[in-house]
């Protein structure tokens, strides 16, 4: 039996620490992102929009937050997540997401960046945010997020995000801008297996990698797996190369059990073929069907992570740039597809979700009782 709205404890947000000096507080943290997070899930995608949502819901939202001076301003709601540590908002995320999956073990955790192309500015020279995330591919939750500056600079947001999680028993998936010897080492050191994508920022390994794989005899044993799909009208078909790491691997990278290639084929609508072969690295023994389903529950993170931020949450129109509020408002998406995505009561796309939000009450309070756990 599912308790009513009212009776809700939003501990883990009364927990985050207020930025504001005491005497420009004219509204209660708790009830600025309590509002915030429920306007994102109920389809906003601004402060403006926010505070129009707050207006709209006001009778409904009195019943479980005191609203000292009634519905906070977009400016209000702007300041305030402009001077929000976004660390605080990202412990918020965490939480919710451990008590959805709890242990990672077994869990393939997939990490990759997505820059926020409306966050920058040109007339201020003012770089777009590029957000690295760490989606719990099975769960369909993200597990953490770290900012930096841009793309290139994911090899040094990737370790500080692996530090924020426990990812004892999983195993970790990167592509090929994380495949550096200092991240293998720490995933491996986290108690977590790894599988990377190779490519010519590690000349060396792929040498190694794409000869032996090229080989047509070898003394090491491979095993291989196809697979074929259709998706919207196009034939995809994959065949999945897994053998154990030779010497010329392991000397550089002493925990790689395995390579894997894989050779995929596309043809499209119209009769038209293209080809593409990628190669991994991994601490994982080269057991062929395992490796195939973590390289492809990889691209998750684009298919339902990225690409839902951008085409449901209209993520790379976004203007929200001041302070943090840019990333604040990344970790506010971030949680609210992470609500949406744990319910199991519709059977809606997620755009219909957030529409029904907005619409019911009743579905509103569904989507926050997950968030709180009951």
């Amino acid at each position: 039996m599912l308790l009513p709205v009212d009776s809700v404890s939003w501990g883990c947000l009364e927990r985050v620490a207020d930025p504001r000096i005491n005497r420009r507080k004219r509204h209660k943290l708790v009830d600025i992102l309590v509002i915030a997070l429920c306007g994102f899930v109920a389809g906003c995608e601004g402060w403006v929009d926010v505070e129009l949502f707050g207006i709209s819901k006001r009778k409904w939202l009195e019943k479980f937050l005191e609203l000292p001076n009634g519905i906070p301003s977009h400016d209000t709601f702007g300041r305030v997540f402009a001077l929000l540590d976004p660390q605080q908002l990202a412990r918020v995320l965490r939480q919710f997401v451990q008590t959805v999956t709890g242990s990672l073990e077994g869990e393939a955790v997939a990490i990759d960046g997505k820059t926020l192309a409306g966050s920058g500015e040109s007339t201020t020279a003012k770089e777009a945010l590029h957000l690295v995330s760490a989606w719990a591919t099975q769960h369909g939750v993200v597990l953490g997020q770290v900012a930096t500056a841009d793309h290139s600079n994911e090899i040094t947001a990737i370790p500080r995000l692996l530090q924020l999680l426990d990812v004892r028993g999983a195993t970790v998936t990167i592509d090929a801008m994380g495949c550096q010897k200092e991240i293998a080492r720490q995933v491996r050191d986290q108690g977590a297996d790894y599988v990377l994508a190779v490519k010519g920022n590690q000349k060396n390994l792929e040498k190694a990698v794409q000869f032996q794989l090229g080989r047509g005899h070898s003394k090491l044993a491979r095993s291989k797996l196809k697979t074929r799909e259709k998706n919207h009208g196009r034939m995809d078909q994959r065949t999945y190369t897994a053998m154990a790491a030779p010497s010329s691997v392991t000397r550089h990278w002493p925990d790689a059990q395995s390579i894997v290639r894989v050779c995929r084929e596309t043809i499209d609508g119209h009769g038209k073929k293209t080809k593409e072969v990628r190669d991994f690295l991994s601490s994982l023994p080269p057991q062929v069907e395992r490796l195939a389903t973590l390289i492809r529950g990889h691209w998750g993170i684009e298919n339902r992570l990225h690409w839902s931020l951008d085409v449901t949450f209209n993520e790379d129109q976004s203007r929200i740039r001041q302070g943090h509020a840019a990333e604040n408002a990344g970790l506010l998406r971030r949680l609210a597809l992470s609500i949406l995505k744990q319910d199991t009561r519709y059977s809606d796309s997620l755009r219909c979700k957030r529409l029904r939000a907005g619409w019911e009450t009743s579905t509103l309070e569904h989507f926050l009782l997950i968030f709180a756990g009951n």
